[in-house]
């Protein structure tokens, strides 16, 4: 599913303009950006978590030129899914 067919799909679910439904997803995607930034976890109960996680720097190798290089450390966010998404799914 592309975000235009999410927005599409909110729109329809919840009785909304598609630009209503495109706002309130943007707010929502905004949310969790600012959520992991300022505290490291955003909890969805039933769909799942959020959560801002440090990669440690580590060497690697340029797969066009065989040098190695380093990697900087860094944050990722990862998302694990919740019980409700997990039956959802199976």
């Amino acid at each position: 599913m592309t975000k235009t067919e999410l927005v599409e799909f909110i729109a329809d679910k919840a009785g909304l303009t598609k630009a209503d439904a495109g706002r309130a997803l943007e707010a929502t995607l905004e949310g969790i950006q600012k959520g992991l930034k300022k505290e490291g976890k955003v909890t969805l109960v039933g769909f799942g978590t959020f959560a801002a996680k440090k990669r440690a720097a580590r060497s690697g190798v340029n797969p066009l030129t065989g040098k190695p290089l380093n990697i900087p450390a860094k944050t990722v966010a990862s998302f694990k899914a919740g019980s409700k998404l997990k039956d959802a799914l199976n």
